[in-house]
């Protein structure tokens, strides 16, 4: 006699992953009233088509993610109110990236894909050979927020003001170790992250100069790291020590 198993249908997941979801300013709990501002009302509405009735996830960057629904809809306004939570705050990893800034839109991938690896804050180094010496923050930070939202973050990476790398060395507390991407080379990075407080520095085209690499292998709890044999590009270096780091001391364990 043959058996037969049945297969049930999986439950389907709630809230559906493929709901709009959204970052509001707004603090979120059951029953709050969210007015969106013009841009994000004609983004849901003219874009994305949600009616009144419509659901999608909402988070505001403190107090995890939440299922809201379109209660009021206008020509260039939307309210929102706000229903349950979907999940709970998220445990960012403490990892900090210092980046010499390099050209726009590939600061702007850089940034997004930090983001999307976990990175809870971003800070511009200024280094003698960097070339790009103004950022737009404001537009950096609208990527943290796409980035956010698209990825399923519910914290926001924060960003700072670009310092110069002097001044960084300066100001940093020796007990977050400093992982520095060493072009002369150092541990492999697959072996050299150990759990704690880090920050990880990356350099620009053309790398640190002999002194800046002196200057940062003497400051107190800096760890050289070396990335492979091959020639990598500032944004590359930057995530793939981001990615090593995820893997060895972060949240992909």
């Amino acid at each position: 006699m043959v058996g037969y198993v049945l297969s049930m249908p999986a439950t389907p997941a709630w809230p559906p992953r493929s709901l709009p979801r959204l970052y509001v300013a707004t603090p979120l709990g059951a029953g709050t009233k969210v007015e969106l501002d013009a841009t994000q009302a004609n983004y849901l509405g003219n874009v994305m088509r949600l009616k009144v009735g419509s659901r999608l996830l909402l988070f505001d960057g403190m107090s995890g993610e939440w299922l809201a629904t379109v209660s009021e809809l206008g020509k260039r306004r939307m309210t929102l109110t706000v229903g349950q939570p979907t999940r709970p705050q998220e445990s960012v990893p403490d990892l900090w990236l210092a980046f010499a800034p390099v050209k726009k839109g590939r600061v702007d991938w850089l940034v997004e894909k930090a983001v999307e690896l976990g990175v809870a804050r971003l800070l511009p180094v200024v280094t003698q050979r960097t070339v790009v010496d103004k950022l737009n923050l404001d537009r950096m930070r609208a990527h943290i927020i796409e980035a956010a939202e698209q990825c399923g973050r519910t914290a926001l990476a924060d960003i700072d003001e670009a310092i110069r790398l002097d001044s960084f060395l300066k100001a940093r507390d020796p007990a977050r170790t400093l992982y520095f991407a060493d072009e002369n080379g150092g541990e492999p990075a697959a072996t050299a992250f150990r759990p704690g407080p880090a920050v990880i520095l990356v350099g620009p085209e053309g790398g640190f100069t002999d002194d800046e690499a002196v200057t940062i292998r003497k400051a107190s709890n800096a760890v050289s790291i070396s990335l492979g044999p091959r020639i990598l590009r500032a944004e590359t270096a930057a995530l793939a020590a981001v990615a090593s780091w995820m893997s060895a001391g972060g949240d992909w364990r």
